[in-house]
């Protein structure tokens, strides 16, 4: 029996990013996914829940994915969870894009970790191009991925930034859609909720996917 998510989306800050509060359905275990701004607002939305928030999951360093990383984990006491590649960033606050309150990740991942949190079990995966050591989060009981900026609706992450490379992110979204099936959710870094296969079916960015085998 698949688990039942109870996902809630909160967009933030002036580049509009997607925090989200992840839990299984009627749980008071939660995880917190990329706070990038706006720690007040998601400091109420925990309270007003009741939530117990057990992780914080960072995606990559970028500052509108980790602005509100270090309020929240004050807060909650909750562990850091970040990318190894990208874990100065986040210990110094100095980010591509501007400054953050520091905070030392608790742990560092590279991909392939398997993770039990909230009462979830949650696959790592390596998925670089945006930015050097971006990750994605896999809930696949629940058919959910928490893809940062790797992919969005109708479009993908920009690869013209430092340490972003347009091949590798293709290479990255690529084994997204192989490993798992078209009905799986995308909860991605801005934009709206969307899935594997209507991204694979239409996105512009993705023609080079759909094209047929050469004979």
């Amino acid at each position: 029996m698949s688990a039942q998510l109870e996902v809630g989306t909160f967009t933030v800050g002036p580049f509009a990013e997607n925090a989200y509060i992840v839990r299984k359905q009627g749980s008071t275990r939660a995880l917190l996914v990329d706070p990038g701004a706006e720690a007040p607002r998601l400091i109420d939305a925990v309270s007003t829940l009741g939530l117990q928030i057990e992780a914080i999951l960072v995606t990559h360093t970028h500052v509108d994915h980790i602005g509100a990383v270090a309020a929240l984990a004050q807060h909650t006491g909750a562990p850091v969870y970040c990318p190894e590649l990208e874990r100065e960033d986040l210990a110094t606050g100095i980010t591509l894009l501007g400054e953050v309150t520091p905070h030392e990740p608790e742990f560092v991942l590279s991909g392939g970790e398997q993770l039990e949190l909230a009462d979830l079990e949650i696959s790592v995966l390596f998925t670089p191009g945006h930015s050097p050591g971006h990750l994605t989060y896999a809930i696949p009981e629940a058919q959910a991925l928490f893809s940062g900026d790797v992919l969005f609706h109708g479009s993908v992450g920009r690869t013209d930034l430092p340490g972003g490379d347009w091949p590798t992110l293709l290479t990255s979204i690529a084994q997204l859609i192989d490993a798992y099936p078209p009905q799986t959710r995308v909860h991605p870094g801005h934009m709206s909720i969307t899935t594997l296969g209507r991204e694979r079916e239409t996105n512009p960015f993705l023609s080079d996917l759909r094209a047929p085998a050469p004979r």
